[in-house]
């Protein structure tokens, strides 16, 4: 069966690195929390393209390293959404958090699928919680 996962990009030249293992990764995430993946894409962009989304979509006026679209309805179990990141906000946050930038990367995707699957950061204890959950994930990486 094919995945439900696709990457894609926009503006900018990015390649992702193993591009199958991390579908697997994903599709593992999403089942620990009792989900599948009917379709979920990965749109690599710039700053400013995800800056012009966050103004335009959500009257935001700031730089951020994720959007994530979910078009599934809460609490289904099978997930539809876009998932936003900007290439070159990952990779300052990785030289500001001493990360690598793939470690990065695969935090904030997964942060998005998070998100996706019910997860929420809008308070300190719930981004903790989230933290954790993407310190889980990040676990399960087998590449």
């Amino acid at each position: 069966m094919d995945s439900g996962i696709s990457f894609f990009v926009e503006d900018i030249e990015f390649e992702l690195g193993e591009p199958d293992l991390v579908r697997q990764w994903v599709e593992m995430t999403a089942d620990k929390y009792g989900h599948t993946i009917r379709q979920l894409d990965f749109i690599f962009c710039s700053d400013l393209y995800l800056l012009k989304l966050n103004k335009d979509y959500l009257d935001h006026d700031d730089y951020t390293d994720i959007l994530t679209f979910p078009y599934h309805d809460s609490g289904a179990k099978e997930l539809i959404g876009d998932i936003y990141i900007s290439v070159e906000r990952v990779g300052e946050n990785a030289v500001n958090l001493k990360e690598s930038f793939v470690d990065e990367l695969h935090r904030v995707m997964i942060h998005g699928v998070l998100h996706m699957v019910g997860f929420d950061d809008k308070t300190m204890d719930l981004k903790l919680e989230m933290r954790k959950a993407e310190n889980v994930a990040l676990s399960l990486r087998m590449f």
